[in-house]
């Protein structure tokens, strides 16, 4: 079969693999699509921990299941199923144990014609998506899910802000806060992004590269009651101005890096809460799949293409243009 792998570091390349033999606890997947994550480039790049090379890349996938391990998991063969990233996150449902890891790195991922995965990580994918967009599900619509509503506790009519909605994971917190009917607002550095924001049913739109654009939205919206936030860095301080007493920053990403001051005063004085959030636990993940079943929400896809042109895909992701999850197709 073929498969993405980390050839060396920096370098990615489509190789020829033997096809994944199964263990009594496992089902065998033939891969419909597959999603691109940044944390598929950030192992390119060598900016992730225990990086292994010769690992085939990929948390997000959806396929059809060919072949069990026993008798018991037979019931999967014929279905069409996404695939949950999580391995071994524990019993604790709100932190994730010591030995936790996400499918595709150092467990062999979804960039191949197969994967082999524990059948308690499949679940029916959502009937009224195609496989191209259940696939862009997992790992972004997981965190997400968690971000809003295990931290944030997002409910109808709360003021939510979304901060750099180009990206995936910031669209679903988007999709989700919507279908929980709160009022949603969103940040973003690119004009056609804040309008497509507004067309999706944005309450308004920032641009953050404007000069104290958080400015008197406050006393203009009424503050906000949660902050979805993936950048992290000095714009933390302009959120706690904002916030609603009582209000709740929660993030899921540094990527503008740690915070020169932090406003304490503001923070306890407001009874303020700033909550770090990653992935989601294994219910979370059964929760979101019926959300979006529910709600019939249809992932945004930014474009698909033949799994043969991956290595291009990886060279967009990063693009600034880009909006919505990049997926291939088998």
């Amino acid at each position: 079969m073929k498969g993405l792998v980390l050839t060396s570091p920096g370098k990615i390349q489509i190789v020829e693999l033997e096809k994944p033999k199964l263990d009594e606890s496992q089902v065998l997947v033939k891969l419909k699509a597959a999603a691109l994550n940044k944390r598929d480039q950030f192992i390119r790049e060598g900016k992730y921990p225990n990086i292994q090379m010769k690992a085939v890349l990929g948390s997000d996938g959806v396929g059809e299941v060919v072949e069990a391990g026993s008798k018991s998991h037979k019931k999967w063969i014929g279905k069409t199923v996404v695939i949950n990233p999580n391995i071994d996150w524990g019993d604790n449902p709100d932190v994730q144990s010591r030995s936790y890891s996400i499918l595709g790195m150092p467990k062999h991922g979804t960039f191949a014609e197969y994967v082999a995965v524990g059948a308690d990580r499949v679940h029916e994918a959502p009937g009224h998506l195609e496989p191209e967009e259940a696939a862009a599900l997992p790992l972004g619509g997981l965190t997400a899910y968690r971000a809003c509503f295990h931290h944030g506790k997002i409910k109808a009519n709360d003021n939510v802000l979304i901060s750099g909605f180009g990206g995936g994971v910031a669209q679903f917190a988007f999709q989700f806060a919507l279908a929980a009917e709160a009022n949603v607002y969103v940040t973003s550095g690119k004009k056609e992004k804040l309008n497509t924001a507004i067309k999706m049913g944005a309450s308004d739109a920032y641009n953050y590269k404007s000069k104290d654009w958080y400015k008197n939205l406050w006393q203009t919206k009424g503050g906000f009651d949660v902050v979805i936030d993936s950048a992290g860095g000095d714009q933390i301080n302009n959120f706690i101005k904002i916030m609603r007493p009582g209000g709740r920053v929660v993030f899921y990403g540094a990527t503008n890096g740690l915070p020169s001051s932090l406003d304490l005063y503001r923070m306890f004085w407001n009874q303020l809460s700033l909550q770090g959030s990653t992935m989601g636990n294994d219910q979370e993940f059964k929760e979101m799949l019926s959300f979006v079943g529910k709600k019939k929400i249809k992932p945004v896809i930014d474009s698909v293409r033949p799994f043969e042109e991956i290595v291009s895909a990886f060279d967009d992701i990063a693009s600034s243009t880009k909006s919505g999850k990049l997926v291939v197709k088998f």
